[in-house]
């Protein structure tokens, strides 16, 4: 079985993982920039971290055997500090023609403030100035749809981006139909507190079908499972599902995505 996951932070997980990663048949994946579970003090920080992702993490993940590309932003959670958002912002761009970086991401809100949207419509502008590829951050739980319906808007409103160039991830039962129905690909993350499980992930393929969809793990530094899309997977066979729409599930969807990046070699 070949599978990609388009959105896993193995900057967070051990040689271990990537062992498991290269068994279980993940040959490749993306990792987007994100929040590593507290506040950053500086902007040096973000160029250390940006180099890790660009440099140190291609190299480890090679050594199993495992392409490594990922994703360059500012997410949600540390646009508040409006001096820091404005440093870090500076500085993607000279990230981002890096020969693994496949566009802006993760990107999006967290409590849909003001700050937070403000950064967001810099890195879109960022984006569709650049025709990168946009990786979405949605919000969790009670602000979620309304995060997605804002998030949605705004990019709608630059007819610069084009919505099949967006991926918007973490995805739930109560926003599928209107990402799809706006033609963008939407996420669906394997989060077992959070976000999903793989019955809820195969329920969702049951009902709203296999077009535009990428189910990631989003493994990162608290409880999660970088194994999680395998399981996914076997849940689909447990359920009679062939196995060539699992197979466009889980690697021909998320390539023909990542694909639209001309650095990105599936």
């Amino acid at each position: 079985m070949k599978v990609i996951d388009p959105h896993i932070h193995m900057s967070s997980r051990t040689t271990d993982d990537y062992m498991k990663l290269a068994l279980g048949g993940i040959h490749t994946v993306s990792e987007p920039a994100f929040w590593p579970g507290y506040n950053r003090a500086g902007v040096a920080s973000f160029h250390d971290y940006y180099n890790l992702l660009t440099i140190t993490e291609p190299a480890r993940a090679a050594r199993f055997g495992i392409r490594h590309y990922c994703w360059i932003g500012l997410n949600s959670k540390e646009a508040e500090d409006r001096q820091l958002s404005e440093e870090v912002l500076a500085i993607i761009p000279q990230y981002l023609d890096r020969p693994t970086v496949l566009g802006l991401g993760e990107i999006g809100l967290n409590k849909n403030s003001v700050n937070e949207i403000r950064a967001l419509e810099s890195q879109l502008n960022l984006a569709a100035e650049r025709n990168d590829l946009i990786l979405i951050h949605t919000p969790h739980l009670e602000d979620k749809l309304k995060g997605t319906r804002i998030i949605m808007e705004i990019i709608r409103n630059d007819k610069r981006i084009q919505p099949d160039r967006v991926l918007i991830d973490h995805a739930e039962e109560h926003t599928i139909s209107e990402i799809k129905a706006h033609g963008f690909w939407y996420g669906l993350t394997l989060y077992p507190d959070s976000k999903g499980s793989p019955q809820r992930a195969v329920d969702a393929i049951e009902i709203y079908g296999s077009d535009r969809i990428c189910i990631n793990s989003s493994a990162d530094w608290s409880v999660s499972d970088p194994q999680a899309t395998l399981k996914t997977a076997n849940e689909m066979r447990r359920r009679g599902h062939p196995e060539e729409l699992i197979h466009r599930i889980f690697y021909e969807n998320p390539k023909a995505f990542l694909s639209q990046c001309p650095k990105f070699q599936g």
